[in-house]
């Protein structure tokens, strides 16, 4: 793979339009923090930050992209993708789907004919994808999914337990939900043990910048472009950015599609990924949600993206054209 050098005034260009962005949404004070996990309600609403990461590695930042926070359930898009990777796409199939449900993403529910979650975005799904995380015991099953949240952001990563032990307390919807897959036998008898492991992956510390970072690997066929480490096999990357398209924003999925056309993943903290093949990763930050659980300044942004670079995948008669040419990137071979 090799990609073409950039231009150097089209980049002082794209960190212009991130920072106006970024002035533009700041004063947006709609939504409200999470608060079913009384952790995050200690969040300030005023944070908000902005990153790309492109597929050569350039990062273009605005904002607070270094202020720290927990994943949530963005980590949902790379356990399903270490899923894929440990058991492959037929055997994760069977337990669980991907289809979009229209529901929220905690609801209580199981497809009527297979009894399996319908994906692995939802909680449900999500679920049932960390318990099928290998390892013999808590910690070796902790460590490896850690390992692998490493290879995509390229350093050390911790858990907050004061979140880990939030969301533990008050996680009883969860344990509903796992019971009923047990019960159906979507998970295996290690009820608790993998709970715990996904209220720690939904714990895992990351800042703008890591998100991004995690989100252009995606986009560059699996390789960080930081590091060069590849982080998950080539050939499960289009099924995970297949369900973050489909499924990654819940009940409005079908609403950011048309709107913004982009595979994306949402977390209750406040951060948002969305993938750009071949070209960027974006991440943004900012704690204030919509009724979907989505960050409303995320959203706002991501859309003016979409619209100004022509990124939505079915803009045909843009394409990523705009983006490309002023990032240098048109003459591009991707192999």
């Amino acid at each position: 793979m090799t990609i073409s050098p950039a231009i150097p005034n089209t980049d002082a260009a794209f960190q212009a339009f991130l920072d106006e962005l970024h002035q533009q949404y700041a004063p947006l004070s709609e939504g409200t923090v999470a608060s079913y996990i009384p952790e995050l309600t200690k969040v300030d609403p005023a944070t908000f930050g902005i990153c790309v990461v492109t597929r050569d590695g350039r990062v273009f930042e605005a904002g607070d992209t270094r202020h720290i926070f927990t994943i949530q359930s963005i980590s949902k898009v790379f356990v399903y993708g270490m899923a894929l990777q440990e058991h492959g796409r037929d055997y994760v199939l069977t337990r669980v789907g991907v289809e979009p449900t229209g529901d929220a993403f905690n609801a209580i529910v199981l497809d009527d004919r297979s009894m399996r979650p319908y994906n692995p975005m939802v909680n449900a799904g999500a679920i049932a994808t960390t318990s099928l995380i290998k390892g013999d015991g808590p910690t070796e099953r902790l460590n490896r999914m850690l390992d692998m949240f490493r290879g995509y952001i390229g350093h050390d990563i911790f858990v907050d337990m004061s979140v880990f032990m939030s969301e533990r307390t008050t996680g009883h919807r969860n344990r509903g939900m796992a019971h009923l897959m047990r019960n159906f036998g979507m998970i295996d008898e290690r009820i608790d043990e993998s709970l715990d492991l996904y209220f720690q992956q939904c714990s895992v510390t990351v800042d703008c910048r890591d998100l991004a970072v995690m989100a252009a690997t995606l986009g560059n066929h699996g390789k960080n472009p930081i590091t060069g480490a590849q982080a998950v096999n080539q050939r499960y990357i289009r099924d995970i950015l297949s369900v973050m398209h489909t499924c990654g924003m819940y009940d409005s999925a079908g609403e950011w599609v048309y709107r913004v056309g982009l595979p994306a993943k949402s977390g209750v903290s406040g951060g948002l990924i969305v993938v750009v093949p071949n070209q960027f990763g974006l991440a943004v930050f900012s704690p204030l949600l919509n009724a979907q659980g989505h960050s409303i300044r995320g959203l706002r942004v991501c859309e003016a993206l979409s619209d100004h670079y022509g990124l939505h995948l079915f803009d045909s008669s843009m394409g990523c054209t705009r983006f490309v040419q002023q990032l240098g990137q048109s003459n591009g071979e991707v192999s």
